[in-house]
């Protein structure tokens, strides 16, 4: 417990630190002279991004994001797209994946087309908008995403050596040797491709402008949280943490990265995880810490940093999608004609159980919940509620803590191909 409470009091000083993150914002004009800077975004579906363009305008609803909402929409009231920031995104859905390119604007989140605009936002959108507001120089994203991939098999690096299978995934004909790592090498692959051919997708670029490795940013890790065949539960009164393979394979990320992009001290922004916000379950907990460590190893000082996303989740939003899943429970009791409730002796038919859950839908949401989750929710809570404040929140986070890295430790771009 008490090692708990030594945890929680660091991870609050973390989230005062990186909400204080003061920049000074530079008026510039586009640059063709300067080298692009190469951010790379990378992970599973949040970093995909989930939340529908339309949940934008619950933006407008809260003082302390308007003027994020502000960065995002044009002088017409729609949405802006970057003046001088670009954005190569590799996708898919099983083994079918494709790119979509363009100037950076919304709808570069989840797409069951890899080159068509899918109506959602990532973190991209305001990580873009946002480095871009703070920065001289032309920016390029390059961003590899697919949902439900895993740091233990899916973007396992090198380092860690090929993934040894569990009994369970023999028996259920899983995570086979040949794919360990694919989405690593896929990720890695597809960022040489890009910069082998900026032109591509920067029309403007030229080659004597030359580009720098500016950073890397990682949101990944509900397809870990959840596994207990990789991360068994320990016993109770356990000391340890579960998770603690995924801190060491997180480190052994960074440092593969950095070496097959010849850059060694690329700036590194680990996202942690934040769903259900301020009051994580245990393991979730646990989770968090692991995800964190890495930044705090002697090699990774002013060069690696761990930033919470938890303090971004929409407490109102979540307290709602908590009364929806009591509602979808009661109606699973009344199929099943649980001896404690209302259908116990099954006198109910369907028609007459739809209606008992609609009024108990009425007594249990108000209509300003109602009224507060259409405008402001649109998936379920694993990809934050689809929220795009909560998105949105998170891309400037992410964007903050990079200019910090850059403005504070470092000196001068991780890597250049001049």
């Amino acid at each position: 417990m008490r090692q708990m409470l030594d945890w929680l009091a660091v991870w609050g000083l973390l989230v005062i630190a990186f909400s204080a993150v003061s920049v000074t914002t530079v008026a510039a004009e586009p640059s063709q002279s300067q080298p692009i800077q190469v951010y790379i975004l990378a992970g599973q579906s949040n970093m995909e991004g989930h939340a529908k363009v339309e949940t934008l305008d619950y933006l407008a609803d809260h003082e302390e994001t308007r003027d994020l909402l502000a960065l995002i929409r044009d002088e017409d009231g729609g949405h802006r797209e970057g003046d001088r920031v670009w954005i190569s995104y590799l996708t898919g859905r099983g083994d079918s994946n494709g790119e979509g390119v363009g100037k950076l604007t919304t709808g570069f989140g989840s797409r069951s087309q890899p080159d068509q605009d899918g109506g959602k936002i990532g973190p991209e959108l305001t990580f873009g908008l946002t480095m871009e507001q703070h920065t001289e120089s032309p920016i390029l994203i390059i961003k590899t995403a697919w949902g439900g991939k895993s740091l233990f098999y899916d973007f396992r690096p090198p380092s860690a050596g090929v993934y040894p299978r569990t009994q369970n995934d023999i028996d259920r004909d899983r995570n086979h040797a040949a794919d360990s790592g694919k989405y690593y090498r896929m990720m890695v692959q597809h960022v040489k491709s890009v910069l082998d051919d900026i032109g591509r997708v920067v029309p403007s670029y030229s080659e004597d402008q030359g580009y720098e490795l500016a950073g890397f940013v990682w949101f990944q890790g509900w397809s870990d949280v959840v596994n207990r065949d990789v991360y068994p539960v320990l016993p109770a009164g356990s000391e340890e943490n579960r998770f603690a393979k995924y801190s060491e394979w997180m480190a052994d990320f960074i440092r593969d990265v950095r070496s097959d992009l010849d850059a060694d001290e690329l700036p590194f922004v680990i996202g942690v995880m934040g769903v259900d916000g301020n009051q994580p379950s245990e393991h979730h907990q646990q989770f968090r810490e692991a995800m964190a460590a890495p930044a705090s190893l002697p090699e990774f000082h002013g060069n690696v940093v761990a930033v919470p996303t938890g303090p971004y989740w929409d407490e109102a939003l979540g307290a709602t999608a908590q009364k929806y899943q009591d509602i979808r429970q009661k109606a699973y009791l009344l199929r099943k004609q649980h001896r404690d409730h209302e259908n116990h002796d099954g006198s109910m038919d369907d028609e007459q159980q739809r209606a008992f859950i609609k009024q108990y839908e009425m007594q249990l949401i108000s209509e300003d919940e109602l009224a507060r989750w259409k405008r402001g929710a649109s998936n379920a809570g694993y990809h934050y509620l689809g929220c795009g404040k909560t998105m949105a929140q998170i891309g400037e986070a992410f964007a903050n803590a990079m200019l910090k890295l850059k403005n504070g430790s470092l000196e001068g771009a991780a890597n250049s191909s001049n």
